[in-house]
């Protein structure tokens, strides 16, 4: 009888630590959905450097489907830890143009005169005046 009492006990005792171990698996799963419900674009946002996300939102605006392929699958690839390095503009740039991708992006030349930086087009928009006078 006291067998019977001791095995009863194990059995509880078995029971309440698989109850706390399934409890526990559900809390983990429950921490990778979370961290799986950052959408992929927010993962690589997190990763992107310098330039970065300019150069993202350029090619979202002119090539939204083939962007999303791309930052999808850049989702992924940090999501699994294949790429754990942050990506600045020009490495993000010339990812896109290597896909084929041409993203065009706002250039503007600066030149110093007389101590200040002026825009290469204004100089030659001044230059432009000065000579039809």
């Amino acid at each position: 009888m006291s067998e019977d009492k001791e095995l009863e006990a194990l059995k509880a005792k078995r029971l309440a630590e698989m109850k706390k171990n399934i409890v526990s698996q559900s809390q983990k799963q429950e921490k990778t959905q979370s961290s799986a419900t950052l959408s992929y674009r927010e993962i690589v946002l997190s990763h992107l450097g310098y330039r970065g996300s300019e150069v993202l939102q350029n090619a979202e605006s002119q090539f939204p489907n083939e962007s999303k392929m791309i930052i999808d699958r850049l989702g992924q690839l940090f999501q699994t830890g294949e790429i754990n390095e942050t990506i600045d503009g020009g490495q993000l740039l010339a990812l896109f143009r290597s896909v084929g991708i041409h993203v065009r992006m706002q250039t503007k030349i600066n030149i110093e005169q007389d101590g200040k930086f002026v825009s290469l087009s204004d100089k030659l928009s001044k230059t432009d005046e000065n000579e039809s006078l």
